[in-house]
């Protein structure tokens, strides 16, 4: 099948991302660097730095999270962090070079109270000159609509997977659901951060399936995350089968291609990837990392690990 990769052409069909990541692996990859080249500059990338404001106890049963209360993962259920610890968290990723701070909560979805803080911390993370982003579960109108209001830049909330694959790995909410936030974000006036999560024993029809569900969003995610799973003990994939990483880098080039103008970030698993599947990403077309030791509460590389790879690189920080 001959497939047009033209940024400017139309969606491309579920056959079509299928036949992409079927292409040889350098075939693949010259096709996505051409495409992020018409929109990007090829050696610059957007900075992000994740926060955990509300850290365990979350009643969803996502199989691959290690917040949720009903398994025994050693991550305890703390209290929300106070605005002021927030500020030190955003000061500090301003000075490691961030320009995002992302604040998540381990939530199904957030009570009113708290919302009201989550708002504080939204405008005084603003006055540091920083762009915000949110992820605190499933919204209702009237809370998408008050966060825009405080400032709020971004609102990150994944599809994680396929609607057919779904329902393996979580059952205490629906995929639609998932959908109707991303409506009420949209509706808001909010920009949209929306990924999801490979290496969860799916296949490679289901991977290109996530992708060929993310490019359909209307309009396509200004952020998409793709994110390798971080094996928590405890977890129920935990002890699932380890995807390969050139498959990583697949997924990548395959979102580039299908999402022209997003910024895809590498999120959860770079602490397992070497710097040359690092390197291969950058040249599959990501443009955003998170940035900081922790992503919630996995692993993540070092500051100063990031900045010795961007010098021998070549890239330059947003």
């Amino acid at each position: 099948m001959k497939i047009s990769l033209s940024p400017e052409s139309d969606i491309l069909s579920f056959s079509q991302v299928e036949s992409l990541f079927e292409l040889p692996f350098s075939d693949l990859l010259y096709r996505a660097q051409t495409v992020h080249r018409s929109h990007f500059d090829p050696n610059r990338v957007q900075v992000s730095t994740l926060l955990s404001i509300k850290t365990g106890g979350c009643p969803e049963d996502c199989s691959y999270c290690p917040q949720a209360a009903r398994y025994s993962t050693g991550v305890a259920n703390e209290a929300l962090l106070s605005v002021e610890e927030v500020i030190a968290a955003a000061r500090a990723a301003k000075e490691a070079g961030a320009s995002r701070f992302c604040m998540g909560a381990a939530w199904r979805g957030p009570k009113q109270k708290d919302l009201q803080q989550v708002t504080d911390m939204i405008k005084a993370v603003r006055q540091l000159g920083l762009e915000t982003c949110a992820t605190l579960g499933m919204l209702k109108e009237s809370q998408a609509t008050q966060l825009k209001d405080a400032g709020l830049d971004f609102y990150n909330h994944n599809l994680d997977t396929t609607p057919e694959f779904y329902g393996e790995i979580i059952h205490t909410r629906e995929y639609e659901d998932r959908l109707d936030t991303l409506d009420k974000v949209r509706q808001a006036g909010l920009k949209v951060c929306c990924g999801g999560i490979i290496g969860m024993g799916e296949s490679r029809q289901t991977r290109a399936g996530l992708i060929y569900q993310l490019a359909k969003l209307d309009p396509q995610p200004e952020s998409v995350p793709i994110n390798m799973l971080v094996q928590v003990e405890g977890t129920p994939l935990f002890g699932s089968e380890v995807l390969d990483p050139l498959e990583f880098v697949r997924t990548v080039a395959v979102a580039r291609i299908c999402m022209p103008r997003s910024f895809v970030r590498l999120s959860a698993g770079r602490q397992q990837m070497s710097e040359s599947v690092q390197a291969l990403c950058f040249l599959a077309g990501a443009n955003s990392i998170f940035y900081g030791e922790k992503l919630l509460t996995t692993g993540n590389p070092e500051v100063k690990a990031d900045q010795n790879l961007f010098l021998k690189l070549g890239i330059v920080p947003l």
